[in-house]
């Protein structure tokens, strides 16, 4: 495991974690650390992100079937799915549910705790205020920015192991005050409360956002 700052204090999430439906997996991501070990090590604390619930739900990748650009999200729960989106950025998703069923998570938001530098010459910021830390990794392409994340590079990691290069892990920290709300940015099933978010933190892409409330599924 890292043993630089908190990395040393994160425990990797197992394979079983992401091996259920990707609402309940969403909503426990939430203040889960994503971590990149490299020449340095970068993580931030995971506070926004969105469901996609595979073949049946028309907004996912999924919808169209199995291809070779989405196969990762068909294939075993726990790694991590990168597309490349509006011609300029990429996205991070993690795949969910048993093998063979589709289902995944959108990452749309971080708060950073270690690596800012790194984060801020990734991103080519420059950090003089606190407020300057939300250009970092508010949105999923700026996160994606900020971790050096890439299709070629990252797609099809395994995030449930603390010797990949990228990869999810527990704390310790209790999340609270979670919301939901649609998701963000399509036009199919736009409706579905399928957006998780720590109501209050700063760091979420849009906080204003017009809450609904969670499925019963999760109550």
């Amino acid at each position: 495991m890292a043993q630089r700052g908190i990395a040393s204090r994160v425990h990797p999430l197992g394979r079983s974690f992401f091996e259920r439906d990707a609402r309940r997996v969403a909503r426990q991501l939430l203040g889960k650390v994503l971590i990149r070990n490299d020449e340095g090590t970068l993580t931030a604390r995971i506070v926004e992100v969105e469901a996609y619930l595979g073949e049946t739900d028309p907004a996912a990748h999924a919808a169209a079937g199995r291809t070779l650009r989405n196969a990762v999200i068909f294939g075993p729960p726990g790694h991590a799915y990168v597309y490349f989106i509006y011609g300029n950025h990429y996205c991070l998703n993690v795949s969910c549910e048993p093998e063979g069923k589709a289902g995944c998570v959108l990452f749309r938001a971080l708060e950073p705790l270690s690596g800012i530098e790194e984060m801020a010459r990734a991103r080519h910021v420059e950090i003089s205020t606190s407020k300057d830390l939300q250009k970092l990794t508010t949105g999923p392409g700026r996160l994606c920015e900020a971790f050096s994340i890439t299709r070629t590079r990252d797609n099809d990691c395994d995030l449930t192991s603390d010797e990949s290069s990228l990869w999810i892990g527990d704390d310790g920290y209790s999340a609270r005050s979670i919301t939901a709300t649609p998701r963000i940015g399509i036009t199919k099933a736009a409706d579905l409360p399928l957006r998780y978010l720590l109501a209050g933190n700063p760091f979420v892409s849009r906080p204003k956002t017009q809450p609904r409330r969670p499925e019963t599924f999760f109550s």
